[in-house]
């Protein structure tokens, strides 16, 4: 663990500034968060330590991790189950660490029940410690009750937010909102364009290429692998020599992702590093619902969407809990209007999948989606979206 006193630089204490996140793009987006904390910190004269539950990228940006969260995610209820102990334990590790130590300032980023968690805890157990929202959990695009909403307005002094509904929706319910921006914009700064991913990659110019992006959560290996090669096998079945580019999330998932490459015989890769080299290379991509749709779509790549809940999950959401989604993906969720198609459920089918892609590598749907992108990208706010959250919680920090 970490030293129990704080230290002194030439007499001044550092501020202690904890980060709670979990989940692949939780960790990407806390390293875009961080690194923007130490530049501004730097640039302010403020010296600040930083702790967080998060993973590696948040370590390699300069996070001291009091718990590694990226594995431990889910969404659904018979999907939770295995990872509600683990859960269970790195949140109780906090939780103590965090009262013997307490910070300067805490951030929960998205990571919804847990992070509801963690407010709570710092709510009735440091009351004095300024709290901030830096990417809300969506209840302004689906909620089960009015009492998460009241709870993630109850723990945050301020909220950050990355979509403007986003901020209307809790402005509206009581919480202090600024709107900053979407962080994946900076992130786009120093993406590779097609040509350059293309050679990077082994790719011709003439070759069609199709970025396939299954999982990043366990479940979705289950749930979504099927539905994503089933389409690419029979996208293959008509056009032989497209080559599909798998980006792969975690190592864990290297193993059952070269035995479904096999088992539906694609020409297909696994590419290392950056998912960013796969997706600019693409001149589509199929995947799953996420942050990952937002990159695609800031890469201008036409993308068809898909998700799949566990049948117990889906039946208990519908049935039960009444919900009803307008739209799954961000890029829809922006306008809050259909960019990408998006197929849920029972419509996540193979065949729909590879219906809607042979569609949009034609011409008139390729450019009508590339200009529907471009502006999505002008309501996500100007460059600098991680600077002006950094500058907010270090004001807060003061």
């Amino acid at each position: 663990m970490f030293a129990d006193q704080r230290i002194e630089t030439e007499g001044v204490m550092k501020k202690r500034i904890f980060i709670s996140t979990g989940e692949v793009s939780g960790d990407l987006q806390g390293s875009l968060l961080v690194k923007a904390l130490y530049e501004q910190a730097s640039e302010l004269g403020i010296d600040i330590e930083i702790l967080a539950l998060g993973g590696d990228r948040m370590a390699a940006a300069g996070a001291k991790l009091l718990g590694n969260t990226v594995g431990i995610g889910s969404i659904g209820i018979i999907e939770g189950l295995p990872y509600l102990l683990p859960t269970l334990k790195v949140q109780k590790q906090a939780k103590r660490y965090l009262q013997a130590h307490p910070p300067d300032l805490v951030v929960m980023m998205d990571y919804s029940d847990p992070n509801i968690s963690i407010g709570l805890h710092v709510r009735k157990h440091l009351p004095t410690v300024p709290t901030v929202y830096f990417i809300a959990p969506q209840e302004w695009v689906v909620r089960i009750n009015q009492k998460k909403t009241d709870w993630i307005v109850q723990i945050s002094d301020r909220i950050l937010s990355i979509f403007p509904a986003e901020a209307e929706y809790y402005a509206e319910h009581g919480a202090k909102t600024e709107f900053v921006g979407h962080p994946l914009i900076d992130r786009m700064k120093d993406a590779p364009d097609r040509s350059s991913a293309r050679e990077k990659l082994g790719i011709s110019s003439d070759e069609t290429a199709i970025v396939l992006v299954p999982a990043s959560r366990q479940q979705e290996i289950k749930y979504m692998l099927p539905a994503i090669f089933g389409a690419a096998q029979q996208i293959q079945a008509k056009l032989p020599d497209v080559k599909f580019l798998i980006p792969l999330s975690l190592e864990r998932y290297r193993s059952q992702i070269l035995s479904a490459i096999a088992q539906y015989g694609l020409n297909a890769v696994i590419v290392e590093g950056s998912p960013l080299n796969a997706i600019a290379a693409a001149d589509l991509a199929i995947t799953k619902s996420g942050t990952v749709n937002l990159e695609i779509a800031l890469l201008n790549v036409p993308q068809v969407v898909m998700y799949r809940l566990a049948p117990f999950t889906a039946w208990v959401a519908e049935h039960i809990l009444k919900l009803e989604i307008p739209f799954a993906s961000p890029p829809n969720l922006v306008g809050m209007k259909e960019i990408v198609p998006e197929f849920l459920q029972d419509e996540a089918t193979p065949e729909n999948l590879a219906r809607s892609a042979m569609e949009l590598l034609q011409t008139e749907k390729r450019e009508k989606t590339i200009a529907d992108y471009q502006e999505m990208r002008r309501v996500l706010g100007e460059p600098g979206a991680c600077r002006r959250a950094a500058k907010s919680i270090l004001e807060m920090v003061g």
